[in-house]
């Protein structure tokens, strides 16, 4: 349980990196909660998955672009420039996750 809780609190720890540029640029409170939400279900999933033996920075940075593909593409739709800034925080934020999550053995 106690794994789980820091596996949570490690998302909401990216989520909060994350939006916080959202909110000051006043985006839209559908696109801040999605995202935020993305980073509690990736702190769980980057934690407590191992890809093919990967590094645990490696596995959270492909852990993170992977499942951040169709929401680049749904943004894609409406703002091209938002997609490159959208990869690079999963690709950091993941490898993030991925790095604290093994330090602290989870």
């Amino acid at each position: 349980m106690r794994e789980v809780l820091f596996s949570i609190i490690l998302g909401v720890g990216a989520g909060i990196i994350d939006i916080t540029p959202m909110i000051l640029q006043k985006l839209d409170k559908y696109s801040i909660m999605s995202a935020f939400v993305q980073w509690v279900v990736l702190g769980i999933m980057i934690t407590n998955t191992n890809i093919f033996g990967l590094e645990s920075w490696l596995n959270g940075l492909v852990i993170s672009v992977f499942l951040a593909l169709p929401i680049i593409i749904l943004v894609m739709k409406e703002d091209r420039k938002s997609a490159p800034i959208i990869l690079v925080m999963s690709a950091f934020l993941g490898s993030l996750v991925g790095l604290i999550g093994q330090s602290i053995g989870i």
